[in-house]
């Protein structure tokens, strides 16, 4: 339980009090560690249960409330109110705020607010640094061409951070004409990222959970829409909110974009926490890479949590060296991903993952190696190792370096 916000909740109205009781259950962000329907007992339940968030409904006698907001901030500092009430009146939320109050928020209760107004409190308690100040990890994973395996390695990085306990991952298909993640886990959806985006307004948290295809990975799938339509389904406003919802539900949520780059795939690129930029070591690539990096710093910060993932290394031995690709774009190779084309065919071909199917091949090593960066600090890389996924990387760049010299003592003795 360290890694939850821990919430002590008080309504003496019992509809509104159920209600937000039902949508905080949902919320893997948070712990109902208390309820309580009276403002005169809610500083004892304070005390004696010391909850990080006292979140206090307000509207049936607001003055009481205002006293009990004042009592808890002065005997339990330690517990940050956050105020809801249906009025928006200025001088009510100044009271609120004046009493000791962190947050105030108005009814009927939008969900990304709530979302938002939790995750401030968490980060202000508890710093970036803390576990306890958990959060959802929003990773991207994209590509510089099409072909380059980005939902293959969107798909297979999904599953085995959700093989991990204390994972909660969550994939949205994000490539709406032609996405195929279902098809990599062999599973027929009931509903799409465009039901969902349609009914969002009334969505809860465990109406969201139902609403998703669950893989025997554990991972969570949100799919593309079944009908192609000429125009886009799904405004970005649509898919922010979704966005949102399964920040509060998930430890981790995958987003598979489009090789399009539209103006959905840049919004789930800036809200992601790192964009995975899938390519191999050729000309294409890398031309499209130098081109999007160059996009991308238009956009306050967008370039810097990109990391390059370098896919199918040791495909042959016309492919660019990794110096000269670094050189090229710019910027170091985050990963590599050996070639195994046999393994990712049969993998592919038979809707199961590489954890599932093939959890010692070098490939799937390589993946785990990734999720296990990516679920830590972010700094670690395996370009350049020398111990673990290094020595497979070792041994793939001398192989190559290998056959490169055998070439040229060839070439000279013809000549």
């Amino acid at each position: 339980m360290s890694n939850v916000l821990r919430v002590a909740l008080v309504d003496p109205k019992d509809s509104s009090r159920e209600s937000l009781k039902s949508t905080l259950l949902g919320m893997d962000i948070v712990w109902l560690e208390a309820e309580c329907s009276r403002y005169e007992f809610f500083s004892d339940v304070v005390g004696q249960t010391n909850p990080d968030i006292g979140i206090v409904a307000i509207d049936s006698d607001p003055e009481k409330a205002i006293r009990l907001i004042r009592e808890v901030n002065e005997s339990t500092p330690d517990c940050s109110i956050l105020v809801i009430s249906g009025s928006s009146d200025g001088q009510l939320i100044l009271k609120a705020m004046r009493a000791g109050a962190k947050e105030f928020l108005t009814q009927p209760l939008v969900i990304e607010d709530l979302v938002s107004a939790l995750e401030r409190i968490g980060h202000h308690r508890f710093g970036k640094g803390d576990s306890k100040s958990r959060g959802c990890k929003v990773i991207t994973v994209c590509g510089a061409t099409g072909g380059v395996g980005s939902t293959s390695l969107a798909v297979n990085l999904g599953c085995i951070l959700a093989a991990q306990e204390q994972n909660n991952v969550a994939l949205i298909d994000l490539d709406l004409a032609l996405g195929d993640s279902d098809v990599f886990l062999d599973t027929i959806p009931d509903y799409t990222l465009l039901d969902v985006a349609q009914n969002i307004k009334r969505l809860d948290f465990n109406l969201l959970k139902r609403s998703l295809t669950r893989h025997s990975s554990g991972l969570y799938l949100l799919p593309r829409p079944v009908q192609l339509q000429e125009e886009a389904p799904i405004s970005p406003d649509d898919l922010s909110r979704v966005i949102g919802l399964m920040k509060a539900t998930f430890t981790h949520l995958i987003i598979d974009t489009s090789k399009a780059y539209s103006a959905l795939d840049m919004l789930a690129m800036k809200e992601a926490n790192v964009n995975l930029m899938t390519i191999q070591l050729d000309l294409p690539c890398l031309r499209n890479v130098v081109r999007l990096m160059m996009s991308f710093s238009e956009v306050d910060g967008l370039k810097e949590k990109t990391r390059v993932i370098v896919n199918r290394v040791g495909l042959d031995n016309g492919e660019i060296s990794l110096k000269k690709a670094q050189e090229t774009i710019g910027s170091e190779i985050y990963w590599q991903i050996p070639n195994e084309y046999r393994i990712m065919v049969e993998v592919r071909n038979n809707g199961v993952p590489l954890i599932e199917q093939a959890p010692r091949a070098g490939i799937t090593q390589a993946l785990t190696g990734l999720a296990e960066a990516l679920s830590g600090d972010g700094s670690k890389k395996n370009a350049g190792g020398k111990s673990g996924l290094g020595r497979w990387f070792g041994f793939l760049s001398s192989k190559a370096d290998k056959a490169g010299k055998a070439e040229e003592s060839e070439a000279s003795a013809d000549a």
